[in-house]
């Protein structure tokens, strides 16, 4: 199976960054893939580190006319039997041709974007859901789950909390939809805890501004972008989800990858992922309280906590590990179809 994997995402990101995995993964199974991707260098790195050979288009705003045509022909050169696009602008410049063309969706986008496609991915079960009620045919709508990698053994980063503190992690864009405002708020609530944020984004500053008003900035610490996730997380007591929107998150599975309690708010992705009680904790969206409710409990009930980590991790080797997913991907995308009429 020859798979021409799409992706014009930003330079950090969930999607962005299972495009890498997956993409790696399938060309260690055996699949020739081929990347084509926005310019970014640093992605064409890790891909060709992963034995890929990425093509860099400019994927541009509505006056881009010279990508459309320039993908065309890479795709007829590389002759895939699936043309997968991820997300909305990938979709945009990706036509049919004779290759089975995929939109890949991990999110509630807009539909019209994918309207040339033969069937499309989610990440989800709930996406899959959402799709078929805005009008698919629910025989080209297909549920395709991520992995994570296997952090189990991973070397612990030291995180900047002092010594008997329990220690908070959080992962993520340092935006507004990610609710890192109301973590900070939670914090304010834990005595002894200490947080540590890993991300950038424009939050940055009001972050910073409400951690000082509410007396805890020397008990959360913001350590920029980082990729040494297993890393971070083996240093991590409990790892916090705080998201006001979340499709899936990524972050869930690597923290059940590492064998770490997670407390996530109930958002449509960690609502699927987690067993509330039994693979985590789930707490409501904005609600500082609940949250310190959550942590407080974890950090009371060390026992409970591991009880929570052990099973989440059994949830990740049975469903979210790379191996199981893979064989998941590889049974799907050869069976699809061509699908020329009735868009």
């Amino acid at each position: 199976m020859r798979i021409a994997n799409i992706m014009a995402g930003a330079s950090m990101g969930g999607a962005e960054t299972f495009f890498e995995r997956i993409s790696i993964a399938l060309h260690r199974a055996g699949d020739p893939v081929l990347p084509v991707i926005r310019r970014e260098a640093d992605r064409a790195a890790r891909l060709r580190a992963g034995g890929l050979a990425p093509v860099e288009l400019g994927f541009g705003g509505p006056l881009d006319l010279i990508t459309a045509p320039r993908l065309g022909k890479v795709l007829r050169e590389f002759r895939p039997d699936i043309a997968m696009a991820w997300m909305n602008r990938a979709a945009r410049f990706a036509r049919p041709g004779p290759w089975v063309l995929v939109g890949r969706l991990g999110g509630y986008y807009d539909l019209s974007y994918y309207r040339r496609c033969d069937h499309l991915v989610a990440n989800t079960k709930d996406l899959v859901r959402w799709i078929v009620g805005q009008g698919w045919d629910a025989r080209r709508v297909h549920h395709l789950p991520n992995f994570a990698p296997d952090f189990a053994g991973a070397e612990p980063a030291p995180l900047p909390a002092p010594k008997g503190a329990a220690r908070l992690l959080a992962m993520g864009r340092l935006h507004a939809n990610k609710g890192f405002d109301t973590l900070v708020r939670a914090v304010a609530l834990v005595p002894g805890a200490h947080l540590s944020i890993a991300g950038e984004g424009p939050e940055h500053a009001a972050l910073l501004t409400l951690a000082r008003s509410h007396g805890v900035e020397d008990r959360v610490a913001f350590l920029g972008w980082r990729r040494d996730t297993g890393a971070l997380l083996a240093g991590c007591d409990i790892f916090v989800m705080s998201s006001r929107h979340e499709p899936l998150g990524n972050v869930v599975l690597e923290a059940f990858s590492a064998g770490v309690p997670v407390v996530a708010t109930a958002t449509a992705g960690p609502r699927e992922l987690i067993a509330h009680g039994e693979t985590g904790l789930i707490v409501p969206v904005d609600d500082p309280d609940g949250m310190a409710r959550a942590i407080k409990a974890l950090i009371a009930d060390p026992r409970h906590a591991r009880s929570l980590a052990r099973e989440a991790r059994a949830v990740f080797e049975a469903h979210h590990a790379e191996a199981p997913v893979v064989a998941r991907w590889r049974a799907l995308l050869p069976s699809l179809q061509p699908h020329r009429t009735g868009r």
